[in-house]
């Protein structure tokens, strides 16, 4: 591989999303009284989470039906009675909280300060851009990044290919020199594999599914055997 760039995506990849949601509602839950626990919240709330992602990537949903729609359904699974005010006091305080933890995957910062010397390295995410550029900077890891693409910024989602061709574009290179990095499988690596691009999966499951078109690892620093 003849390889002078890497983009990685942000959440569940270098940035521990799980992690810091969790420490997220454990705050804001207390905060309100809410009669649940943390854990008994997150059991119902992160699969109902991950399909409202799902939704909004395949442009089914808006960010206000993501943001508001993910703690209704809680709420409403938990038997927990609610207001429209609590909801939306909820999700601001998710969205103005959970960027400012700062808790990332282990061998991280390892990897980027391997890979920094190498290689030009770049964000793409579907995430928002005000939330995901204050993830970044809290988590100190900005620095090591020359172009940070999100899917508000650009106004379309991964996999779309017009998000991978606008980030090559806007970096200076081409398929043939890039990797993507990332947890989702769709989104991040087989969107990347259309583009021409070369993959790597990213996934703590160790028996995750595996292909021969691209790479999987469970730890971060395994990537250095490949870069």
């Amino acid at each position: 591989m003849q390889i002078e760039h890497v983009f990685f995506d942000l959440d569940h990849t270098l940035w521990d999303f799980e992690k810091n949601s969790q420490l997220t509602f454990q705050q804001i839950l207390k905060d309100t009284d809410v009669d649940c626990s943390v854990d008994d919240f997150l059991n119902v709330y992160t699969p109902i989470n991950f399909d409202y992602w799902k939704q909004f990537r395949e442009e089914k949903i808006s960010k206000e039906q993501l943001r508001f729609g993910r703690l209704e359904d809680t709420f409403n699974r938990l038997q927990i009675a609610y207001s429209q005010d609590l909801i939306e006091f909820l999700s601001e305080e998710y969205i103005r909280i959970l960027p400012t933890k700062n808790h990332l995957f282990e061998g991280t910062i390892e990897l980027l300060d391997y890979l920094q010397p190498k290689y030009q390295m770049h964000i793409i995410t579907n995430g928002f851009e005000g939330v995901q550029q204050l993830k970044l900077d809290q988590s100190g890891i900005k620095h090591y990044f020359k172009h940070i693409v999100t899917s508000e910024s650009v106004g379309l989602k991964k996999p779309n290919p017009r998000v991978f061709n606008y980030s090559m574009e806007l970096a200076n290179t081409t398929a043939e020199k890039s990797i993507m990095i990332g947890d989702n499988l769709e989104a991040d690596v087989l969107g990347a594999l259309e583009c021409g691009m070369t993959g790597i999966h990213f996934s703590i499951e160790e028996n995750s599914p595996k292909n021969k078109k691209y790479t999987s690892v469970s730890k971060l620093l395994e990537i250095k055997n490949y870069l």
